[in-house]
């Protein structure tokens, strides 16, 4: 009877039938006898659930899976850096020989015992050795390096190099041409004089034969400047005078002896 006054509204007049009341309150009965049955079916599901994850999670098959992927993992690191090393010569260290001096044949082969590579880099020339020496080596004798490392070499050249001649024909004086051809590292030969401005560079020899600037000249070739000398010049201008003032007197006598001619 609790029950049946749950369900007569309030603000209604009317009151539900003994049947619908009936219903409800067997509905409310079963639903009462049940719910203990569902709490419990729903802890047993959920004992039986945790028990199986854990039964999951503590599985040989997993634990193997993980420690196989941490033993992979470890293995691929180790691999790596075994790898580094072989690559990069780690903790390699090789004494540079000296190969100054040496001929390009002679040089590549010392290098080669020690595991270096040899590359020409450069070349430049000295008269006084003979083609294909080595004049330099970058890095230089004891430093310590790793196998397969590059030593660039510097070697006498087999041509004698040449030099561009400068513009100083009739454009610059014996001292500035002098500081200007050793400067580009000309061989300067004897100064030849001829009539003209004294010091002014007249004229570029090499060989016995003119040079015009821009012409490529060996730097073993002497170069003669031609150089203008004014005491010549002087003395073919105090001639010229005299002959002049002879003349001048030779016409001014015969002037004379008309005059008293007359």
């Amino acid at each position: 009877m609790h029950f049946a006054r749950l369900f007569v509204p309030l603000t209604s007049s009317k009151v539900l039938s003994l049947e619908k009341t009936q219903k409800i309150f067997g509905f409310l009965l079963s639903y009462s006898y049940l719910c203990p049955q569902i709490c419990a079916t729903r802890a047993r599901i959920h004992k039986n659930y945790m028990k199986d994850l854990l039964r999951k999670l503590f599985s040989p098959i997993i634990w193997g899976n993980l420690l196989a992927m941490v033993v992979a993992a470890v293995l691929l690191v180790f691999l790596v850096w075994q790898g580094m090393r072989l690559y990069t010569h780690h903790g390699e260290k090789i004494e540079v020989p000296n190969v100054k001096g040496m001929l390009l044949e002679d040089a590549k082969f010392n290098l080669e015992k020690v595991d270096l590579v040899a590359e020409v880099a450069d070349s430049s020339y000295n008269r006084s050795l003979p083609a294909g020496t080595i004049l330099d080596q970058t890095p230089a004798k004891g430093k310590k390096v790793k196998s397969g490392r590059t030593i660039f070499l510097t070697i006498n050249s087999r041509e004698m190099p040449t030099l561009v001649m400068p513009d100083i024909a009739d454009n610059c004086s014996l001292r500035e041409a002098q500081a200007k051809l050793k400067a580009l590292g000309f061989k300067l030969g004897n100064v030849e004089y001829v009539h003209g401005d004294k010091d002014w560079v007249m004229d570029v020899k090499c060989g016995g034969h003119h040079v015009a600037a821009g012409e490529r000249v060996s730097i073993d070739t002497p170069v003669i400047l031609v150089v203008g000398n004014d005491t010549d010049v002087f003395d073919e201008f105090e001639e010229d005078s005299l002959e002049v003032d002879t003349l001048m007197d030779i016409s001014g006598l015969a002037d004379f002896e008309t005059e008293l001619d007359e």
